[in-house]
């Protein structure tokens, strides 16, 4: 079976490495185009492009997915199915283009999460659970019918960079998986209204920076879970001496606090620790604006507050 993979950055290498690796026939692979990154503003490939020309495969980098040439260059690789794992949204055109269709992995256990960004609103929300899941790509985002689902037990303290890399593991295993079930036509399709039938949705749209300021009018619970699921990116902040402050990593203790929301004790050593409605936030990891990350007892020592 012709494969064609489509992706971007890290979390597609690993599902992209593991295809190749169970012996997939992946004639080509489509990335997005290089451009400037950092201050120099050098020329930054992809990871997924990294690894393809790192391993001879073909790759294609269309500004345009609508433009005829990349099209007739699609066309040209006679692909029996395509997948995708974290790329831009695909015009019909070429989705609906290889007879067994497009499959698509997502990092949450559909239909819950729907979205840019399920990795970091299941932390946020503090759920128990999350998942991969793979389906076949239809008009709508994020909808098609549901092929196969693995799940992943939270434990309540990891960020979403630590999440991130255990699904990325996760969906690689059930790629390869459901790569094979379809070859073999053994799977069936769940269809997503009927497994949202009687549950409460939740969405996973793109993180805006509004989404990252703390509000510390809220539980200690919930501000500690915004700060796991924003870390290592994009961060959640808060203000402090008029200056942007960055924090990665927190811990949190309930109780009356005393003190107005917001509002912050420290040793001036090793603890700084910020009000909510009911309890603290210890910052342990946190970066002022316009200095490096630092841990708490590097930025005590270098800060008047």
């Amino acid at each position: 079976m012709r494969i064609v993979f489509m992706g971007t950055p890290a979390f597609a290498v690993a599902s992209l490495d593991a295809l190749t690796t169970a012996g997939c026939d992946v004639v080509g692979v489509v990335t997005a185009p290089d451009k400037p990154a950092g201050r120099g503003q050098k020329v930054s490939e992809s990871a997924v492009k990294q690894y393809a020309v790192a391993n001879g495969l073909k790759v294609l980098q269309p500004e345009k997915l609508k433009s005829p040439e990349f099209i007739a260059d699609l066309k040209a690789l006679k692909a029996d199915l395509q997948v995708v794992v974290a790329f831009r949204m695909l015009p019909e055109v070429v989705w609906n283009m290889p007879p067994k269709g497009t499959i698509n992995l997502h990092a949450s256990l559909l239909p819950q999460y729907r979205g840019a960004a399920p990795i970091n609103w299941a932390i946020i929300n503090g759920e128990k659970e999350t998942g991969v899941t793979t389906f076949f790509l239809k008009h709508e985002i994020d909808t098609g019918d549901v092929l196969f689902t693995e799940k992943v037990t939270l434990t309540g303290s990891e960020t979403a960079g630590e999440l991130h890399d255990r699904l990325m593991n996760k969906g690689a295993g059930l790629l390869v998986k459901t790569v094979k079930a379809v070859e073999s036509n053994k799977y069936n399709e769940h269809p997503q209204e009927q497994l949202a039938a009687g549950i409460d949705l939740k969405h996973a749209p793109k993180i805006f920076k509004d989404d990252c300021r703390i509000d510390f009018n809220q539980s200690a619970e919930q501000v500690y879970n915004l700060i796991r699921g924003l870390s290592p990116s994009p961060v959640a902040y808060t203000m402090l001496n008029d200056k942007v402050l960055k924090i990665y990593n927190a811990s949190y203790e309930q109780g009356e606090p005393g003190i107005s929301a917001g509002g912050f004790v420290t040793n001036h050593k090793n603890n700084l620790k910020f009000a909510t409605k009911d309890g603290f936030i210890s910052v342990t990891d946190v970066q002022l604006e316009g200095k490096k990350r630092m841990s708490i007892e590097e930025f005590l020592r270098g800060v008047r507050l």
